[in-house]
């Protein structure tokens, strides 16, 4: 089995310290300025301060039990890319949408971008907000054609 990489160690450190609610040691790797985008919603956060506030912070405000699970990490040098899903129950807001108490597992694919000395420059998340918005029952399921 090959040698994980020191990026692949801080992604997963990353997800680990998601999960434990330890925002500051999660972006502790992060450079000054970053560019992590919420590709479902088209949010960009540009320091890791905003990311840790605004991105990290309401996911937790919406459903404060959410934890990433069986994570696959794939490295590609300079990216590595993560398959993951979250599992939660919505008992906070989620943007304009009030709680359910609805349990969800949302599948995310995710990409860590870092910079040569293996700071996190950036990352792109991407997700179904469709199937999200299904699961906590806030938007019809499709009828069967």
């Amino acid at each position: 089995m090959a040698m994980e990489s020191i990026n692949v160690e801080t992604y997963r450190a990353g997800h680990d310290a998601f999960n434990q609610r330890d925002f500051g040691a999660m972006v502790k790797q992060y450079a000054d300025r970053i560019s992590w985008t919420d590709r479902a919603r088209g949010l960009t956060f540009s320091t890791p301060q905003e990311f840790r506030d605004v991105f990290l912070a309401g996911w937790v405000e919406s459903s404060p039990n959410i934890r990433i699970t069986n994570p696959s990490y794939i490295d590609a040098g300079q990216t590595v890319v993560c398959t993951f899903t979250v599992v939660g129950t919505h008992d906070g807001p989620l943007g304009p949408f009030p709680a359910t108490s609805n349990e969800f597992a949302l599948p995310l694919c995710e990409m860590w971008h870092f910079d040569a000395s293996g700071r996190v420059v950036g990352g792109d998340l991407y997700y179904d907000q469709v199937s999200l918005l299904m699961q906590l029952g806030l938007m019809p399921r499709p009828s069967s054609a």
